[in-house]
């Protein structure tokens, strides 16, 4: 079986490659293919997956290129994670948005819409090539802003993109861990958009274990988001909420702290991508140092302390793009957490419309199940970004700037009108992806 990885230069790739190298099962990956448009990271991506493969029998062949065409022809599926602009735009997107005194977060709020606005239309392409050269391949969406980008690309492709991410997956693992289950034996119930659901119900042995976790400030203090959302908040939600919905409930706490994360990750990735030393130590320590701070400023804002040890491994959504495809290739039911068109899940919106929830599959693909109706604030908010998602996807395929103008302008998180007009002429003056707007 043959994976093409896009983004294959990306700092997160060996650990989808780890995960390869520890599946034996029958019908398992048998040649990677990374493609990157940067020919340098993908050669010091290729000695980090060379270091891994030393002394595992028969591992994956792994190949590169900076060919898109030539990485897509004979691919059973396509892991697209790639990062339009790299993470110097992700820097940007952020300083700009706080000088102009809004949120400028990677997928939230405006750093959010500036960051699809340059990569939907990369997106797009990618899917038109997909069904040309592969039609058959089943395409796995990582790339962020994953719902909207993975609904652009269900234009091209259908059903056969699928979104995923690892942020529900590391949630519902705390919870699970906090409650003292097994996961093997815990359903979620979980709803939303990618970066905007919300944990509803935790199902094991005939019972729902949530309200017994909400009614322990214990438990809630022993995991993060207990910790960064507070258990009084929790219990008033009657929910735990996905970690982004920090910067939508305590905005005014995310906002006192200049935003930096873009910028450590750009010095922390130039001393990787730079470096001349062993490859795969490199690569772990900048890993661990990742991991570490990863949603520091929410944990600042709110007094969550330090990252637990048991979430320093990488995040999961490795492992979910394995069992994604091990469910499609080889028929093998699963239930996973993913981002695919609504059909009638969510009332509150229209079929085609990418939600995050759980899913079904096997080798029809993934199918959403049935989930509860959102609470009204919920609902309210969902259908809110959505709108945003939608204009942004719309300016992306027609070079609409209105339409862009209304994504910015239209974000719960951006507050004036005449601030968004200051925001799209910044980036749009920053970033030269963005010079279809018109």
């Amino acid at each position: 079986m043959r994976l093409t990885i896009l983004g294959g230069g990306g700092f997160r790739v060996p650990l989808v490659h780890q995960a390869l190298l520890g599946d034996r099962r029958p019908g398992r990956v048998t040649d990677v293919v990374l493609h990157d448009v940067a020919a340098d990271r993908l050669e010091a991506i290729r000695r980090v997956l060379a270091a891994q493969a030393e002394g595992v029998a028969d591992p994956p062949r792994v190949t590169a290129t900076t060919d898109l065409d030539a990485a897509l022809r004979g691919a059973t599926f396509v892991f697209s994670a790639i990062r339009v602009g790299g993470m110097a735009g992700r820097a940007a997107d952020e300083r700009i948005a706080f000088a102009h005194g809004v949120l400028g977060q990677e997928t939230v709020g405006a750093g959010g819409v500036a960051y699809a606005l340059r990569t939907l239309p990369v997106a797009t392409h990618i899917a038109r090539r997909v069904a040309a050269l592969a039609p058959e391949a089943w395409v796995i969406n990582f790339t962020n802003p994953a719902g909207a980008v993975t609904e652009a690309m269900a234009a091209h492709l259908g059903d056969r993109v699928i979104g995923i991410c690892d942020s529900p997956v590391g949630l519902g693992r705390r919870v699970v861990r906090a409650l003292g289950l097994d996961p093997a034996d815990a359903r979620l119930d979980y709803a939303g958009l990618n970066h905007l659901g919300w944990l509803r119900g935790v199902h094991a042995g005939g019972a729902d274990h949530l309200p017994r976790l909400l009614a322990d400030p214990a438990a809630l203090a022993s995991f993060e988001e207990g910790r960064v959302f507070g258990g009084d908040w929790l219990r008033v939600l009657g929910a735990v909420p996905n970690e982004y919905l920090h910067y939508y409930y305590f905005t005014r706490e995310a906002m006192a702290a200049e935003p930096t994360r873009g910028a450590l990750l750009v010095a922390q990735q130039e001393r990787f991508y730079g470096g001349d030393g062993p490859a795969l130590a490199a690569w772990e320590r900048a890993r661990l140092e990742r991991e570490r701070t990863y949603g520091a400023d929410s944990r600042a804002a709110t007094g969550g302390g330090e990252r637990d040890a048991a979430d320093l491994d990488g995040g999961g959504y490795e492992h979910v793009a394995l069992a994604l495809m091990h469910a499609i290739a080889h028929d093998e039911r699963a239930t996973l957490i993913l981002n695919v068109r609504n059909r009638d899940t969510l009332g509150i919106l229209d079929a085609g419309a990418v939600v995050e929830v759980p899913c079904a599959v096997d080798a029809a693909g993934a199918r959403p199940l049935a989930v509860a109706p959102l609470p009204g604030h919920a609902a309210a908010l969902v259908c809110a970004v959505k709108a945003v998602e939608r204009a942004a996807i719309e300016a992306a395929a027609t070079g609409s700037r209105d339409a862009a103008l209304r994504a910015l302008a239209l974000h719960p998180l951006v507050d004036s009108v005449t601030v968004a007009r200051r925001l799209l002429d910044a980036y749009a003056g920053h970033h030269p992806g963005l010079a279809y707007l018109r």
